[in-house]
């Protein structure tokens, strides 16, 4: 990979970028009981701080926004501060931290949350998915249909998850209205049956995920706040209609986001090049694109075709902790040990070698 184009410096919002790389989002399932980032976790971020922008794996903003096992939150003042080892670290090392926010909706189980309660949706219909919980795999139960008071209180969540990123000294937010959580839950005709103004209409049905955003980026600022976005990838047992359904609602709703100023917006991409495009044409800042199934030679692919200005890496930055010099020099690449990407201890987090200790 030697196109020049991801080598260019590049200002993002409040950051300034010596190239066009970044860290994309992943679930690691390595944070404590109590929802603080686990041990390692200041370690594994600052390894990877030479791709400048860094976005941490989804944390959920409430007791309610927990579906996985051990993942981190950022609402207690105990995560506060252990998020504000991983911020120091890497922000020493060069980098900025953005910190995902990510509401689990349904696709939660009481086995894997602090109270145990009902998992919380748009409507009250099951994921119906196998989850991992702590006596096993059981399948995601029928959720609680939220009341339209309950989702002010967890657009409040947000708010006050938000606040907390910065207070743990992060550059700052990414919302994650995809991948099946509670915002992309609400956009899904399958999972969102609801006749009031949050269901319905393609306008209504991005209500949830527009007020989410508005309300963090006026608590942070729309220059610290951007939103992930899955459109048609059918995880968590979503499914968002046919081609043009899908098109009607994700043009609609990155239209009314892109009025607020959003600092990026992050697109999880499938393969529809058309509505990437109008995607981005009707985005005014940022755009960064991960392209399912994308190789190493194609990093540079959708910024060369105007599609995106960062092109966020996943596994090829989990297994290579210097993927940024790597690339840089044509130099092999480690392979992921799929065995340990969810859970344990350092083994498959830290202990990936770097070219220096290859």
């Amino acid at each position: 990979m030697t196109s020049s184009s991801i080598w260019q410096p590049y200002t993002l919002g409040r950051l300034n970028l010596s190239h066009r790389l970044a860290l994309s989002p992943m679930t690691r399932n390595r944070a404590n009981p109590d929802g603080t980032p686990g041990k390692f976790a200041a370690e594994y971020y600052s390894q990877r701080a030479s791709l400048g922008l860094l976005i941490s794996e989804s944390t959920q903003p409430s007791d309610d926004g927990q579906g996985y096992l051990s993942t981190p939150g950022i609402y207690a003042p105990e995560h506060v501060e252990g998020w504000k080892a991983v911020t120091d670290a890497v922000h020493t090392a060069g980098g900025h931290f953005f910190i995902q926010l990510a509401h689990a909706g349904r696709m939660s189980h009481p086995d894997n949350t602090p109270h145990h309660r009902q998992p919380v949706a748009p409507s009250a219909i099951s994921a119906e998915q196998d989850m991992f919980t702590p006596t096993g795999l059981q399948q995601t139960p029928v959720p609680r249909e939220l009341t339209v008071s309950d989702i002010q209180d967890v657009i409040a969540e947000f708010r006050h998850a938000a606040a907390s990123v910065i207070a743990a000294g992060a550059d700052g937010v990414e919302i994650h209205a995809g991948n099946g959580f509670l915002p992309h839950q609400f956009l899904a005709p399958n999972a969102n049956t609801r006749t009031d103004e949050y269901g319905g209409s393609v306008e209504n049905r991005a209500r949830f995920a527009i007020e989410v955003a508005r309300a963090v980026a006026d608590e942070i600022g729309a220059d610290r706040t951007g939103i992930r976005i899955s459109p048609a990838i059918p995880l968590g047992g979503l499914h968002e209609g046919e081609a043009a359904d899908v098109r009607a609602q994700y043009t609609y709703l990155v239209g009314e986001l892109a009025k607020l100023d959003l600092v990026y917006l992050h697109v999880f991409h499938v393969g529809d090049d058309e509505l990437l495009r109008s995607l981005r044409d009707l985005w005014p800042n940022s755009v960064l694109v991960v392209r399912y199934g994308r190789g190493r030679e194609q990093i540079a692919d959708d910024i060369e075709a105007g599609f995106a200005d960062i092109a966020p890496l996943g596994q090829f930055a989990l297994a290579n902790p210097d993927i940024v010099e790597r690339l840089r020099t044509d130099a092999p690449l480690n392979d992921v040990d799929q065995a340990t990407l969810y859970g344990g201890d350092d083994t498959g987090y830290t202990d990936y070698p770097t070219l220096a200790r290859s």
